[in-house]
């Protein structure tokens, strides 16, 4: 039923997901994003939510019987990144869809489809979260904190991914996605002529040294078996070739599957950090941030609902393993409190050239599979509600 639904939505899932590629905005500016969105979910008759101080909005499908609530979850916002990939479709106002958000977005409004024409057998209702921000780390809080989920059950959510076989799904237990932490680090020295750099305290040289210095956190401080990175992004500074340098600039990102080894990050940097200063005769201040909570997998019901989901549609062939990786995900921020499964859909296919990562300015998908995605989305709605 729900299969044989998704094949006829088909060509309208690659119609969506078309259009809005060629539009793509960047976080928390998805205004036209929005307003196609809305305007697809109140001709499938929904009652949408929409917000006078975000982007995004709510899809709301009453079931014909009374029950639970599930929401699932789809983001919008795009990257700013020159499109490479030729495609008749392809974005031309200088930001593009290179994380995939344009096929979640047509996913969604599929399963929506597919659910509207189910909806009398519905014990329950579904929520469908259209979400602003997700590249920013934390435009889903937003709708957490206004109480948009203080009525759901559960939350469902997925990203199209590259390193998955088009055609498939990875929908594994555990930890899934990494947290996402940010530092940044500022070095001041005293500067003096390159010639005689003893006279100053080069800020630079140590900032340098932070950097290797800090790598010993994850090669002898951490725990080898709870996985842990620490990147240094950027480093800024100095004033000319021929100056020792008096400030230093450095920003970058930590990630961790582990809560106790993501807690400890923050204090262990902070000593090497102000330690290896000390040591050099600078001074240095570390300013850390916490954004996103690791994504893991850890409600057994939800993790059962999704794998059946796929089996009974598509076999046990649609599945197929992916190590769990230490992108980030703000997703976190609509499981704080709530059960909730995130799981990940195929789109590598080598003959038409989808082969390219996501953050790639070469990045495309399988079309032709996408109404597979809203199939999942739909089974798992379906069946966490009708659930005996």
């Amino acid at each position: 039923m729900i299969k044989n639904l998704a094949e006829k939505y088909s060509d309208y899932i690659i119609e969506q997901r078309r259009y809005l590629h060629q539009i793509p905005e960047l976080s928390l500016n998805e205004v036209k994003t929005t307003e196609k969105l809305v305007e697809e979910l109140k001709k499938m008759g929904m009652e949408v939510i929409t917000f006078p101080d975000y982007q995004g909005c709510i899809g709301i499908l009453k079931g014909g019987n009374p029950g639970k609530t599930v929401m699932l979850r789809a983001d919008i916002d795009a990257l700013p990144v020159k499109e490479q990939t030729g495609l008749p479709f392809a974005s031309t106002n200088g930001n593009m869809h290179a994380c995939g958000h344009d096929n979640h977005m047509a996913v969604q409004l599929g399963a929506a489809k597919i659910l509207t024409d189910l909806k009398d057998d519905l014990h329950g209702t579904v929520k469908l979260l259209f979400q602003s921000g997700e590249e920013v780390g934390f435009g889903a809080k937003y709708y957490a904190e206004k109480g948009y989920l203080d009525d759901v059950d559960a939350v469902y959510g997925t990203h199209i991914w590259s390193a998955v076989e088009a055609g498939k799904f990875n929908l594994e237990a555990g930890e899934r996605m990494a947290s996402c932490d940010t530092f940044k680090i500022t070095v001041e020295g005293t500067s003096a002529h390159g010639s005689a750099p003893n006279l100053g305290n080069d800020a630079l040289y140590a900032a340098a040294s932070i950097v290797m210095n800090i790598q010993s956190f994850v090669s002898r401080r951490n725990n080898p078996l709870d996985a842990a990175v620490v990147t240094v992004g950027t480093m800024n500074g100095g004033q000319r070739f021929n100056i020792v340098a008096n400030h230093i600039e450095m920003e970058g990102t930590t990630r961790a599957f582990n809560k106790k080894t993501r807690d400890s990050i923050e204090g262990e940097l902070r000593k090497i950090v102000e330690n290896t200063a000390i040591a050099l005769g600078v001074t240095a201040k570390l300013e850390y941030s916490y954004l996103t909570d690791p994504i893991i997998n850890d409600d057994d019901n939800l993790n059962q609902i999704a794998r059946n989901a796929a089996i009974k549609l598509y076999g046990e062939d649609s599945l197929a393993p992916m190590t769990k990786i230490m992108g980030a995900e703000d997703f976190s921020h609509l499981v704080t409190n709530i059960p909730g499964f995130f799981g990940f859909i195929g789109c590598y296919n080598e003959k038409i050239g989808a082969v390219h990562n996501n953050h790639s300015e070469f990045f495309t998908v399988d079309e032709s599979t996408l109404h597979m995605g809203a199939a999942l989305a739909a089974q798992f709605a379906y069946d966490f509600l009708n659930q005996q």
